[in-house]
C-alpha cells in the first residue's frame, strides 16, 4: 500500500528533505541539473504545502508534488523561471494574486519504482486540483514540461498564450520546451475532461479513502488522506 499526504511544508523538514532528494534524483537522470522548483528556500515559507506518495511507515517516497503559494518570500517559479525571457510573469502574478488568490502546481515527480502501477503524474494532478477548495485561491498556474503536458489539459489546464512564444519556453535548456499553465476555475474544474473531474471531485468531497490504482504492470492500493495536515493532529511522523 502507498500513502498519500497533504502538509505544510515548513512543519515537516525531514519529510520535505525526502521529497527534495527524490526530485533532485529524478532531474539529474533526466541530465537537468538547474531548476527553480528544486530551490529548497520554499522549505522555510509558510505559503508551501507538499504532497508526497509514500510507503506505509513514511520511511520511502516515491513521488510528489508542491503548491507554492503567491504573496510570501518566495516567488513562484514560474517567475523565477521565465522572468528573463519574458518580464510579464510579474504582473500576471500580482493580478492574480490580488484577483482573489493564487499559486502553481510545481516540482512534480515520481520515481521508477513505481512507474507503471497507476501512480502516474495524472494522479499528482488530480491530488493538487482536488485540495485546492482547502485554499485561498481562485485561479492556478503550472509550468510543465512536455511529458506532463497532456495531463495537463485534461485536468482542466490551459495553455496562457498571452505570454512567450503562445505560451511556451526552452526550458530548463534549450532542447526541451516547456508551457505555461492556468486553472481558471479551481473549485468548479468544469473545464477538466468528465473522468478526471468526476474523480477529483470524489478525492475532494470524500478526501479520506482507499483506492485500487490501476497501471500497466498492475494495480496499487493507495491510501488518500487529502486533508491538509497539521503537525498537532498528523499520523506523519513528528520531524522536529
Amino acid at each position: 500500500m502507498l500513502k498519500v499526504r497533504v502538509f505544510k511544508a515548513i512543519e515537516y523538514p525531514e519529510e520535505c528533505l525526502q521529497y527534495i532528494a527524490g526530485h533532485r534524483k529524478v532531474l539529474e537522470a533526466y541530465g537537468v541539473t538547474k531548476v527553480t522548483s528544486a530551490n529548497v528556500d520554499w522549505m522555510y515559507e509558510p505559503y508551501t504545502y507538499i504532497i508526497t506518495v509514500s510507503n506505509d511507515d513514511y520511511t520511502k517516497t516515491y513521488g510528489g508534488c508542491r503548491i507554492q503559494l503567491a504573496g510570501g518570500s518566495v516567488p513562484l517559479p514560474i517567475e523565477s523561471a521565465i522572468n528573463n525571457m519574458d518580464s510579464r510573469i510579474y504582473d500576471i502574478v500580482k493580478d492574480l494574486a490580488t484577483g482573489g488568490g493564487t499559486g502553481e502546481f510545481c516540482g512534480l515527480w515520481n520515481s521508477r519504482e513505481v512507474a507503471g502501477w497507476g501512480i502516474g503524474s495524472i494522479v499528482l494532478f488530480r491530488v493538487v486540483n482536488a485540495v485546492l477548495n482547502q485554499l485561498p485561491v481562485t485561479t492556478f498556474l503550472g509550468f510543465c514540461a512536455q511529458t506532463t503536458f497532456r495531463n495537463s489539459i485534461r485536468t482542466g489546464y490551459q495553455i496562457m498564450t498571452n505570454i512567450g512564444n503562445q505560451g511556451t519556453f526552452y526550458y530548463p535548456k534549450e532542447d526541451l520546451i516547456a508551457t505555461a499553465l492556468v486553472l481558471n476555475d479551481p473549485l468548479e474544474l468544469k473545464s477538466a475532461h468528465p473522468e478526471d473531474r468526476e474523480r477529483m471531485m470524489s478525492l475532494r468531497n470524500n478526501p479520506v479513502q482507499t483506492i485500487v490504482e490501476k497501471g500497466p504492470k498492475g494495480e496499487m492500493q493507495v491510501d488518500y488522506d487529502l486533508r491538509i495536515m497539521s503537525a498537532a493532529t498528523s499520523d506523519l511522523p513528528l520531524s522536529r
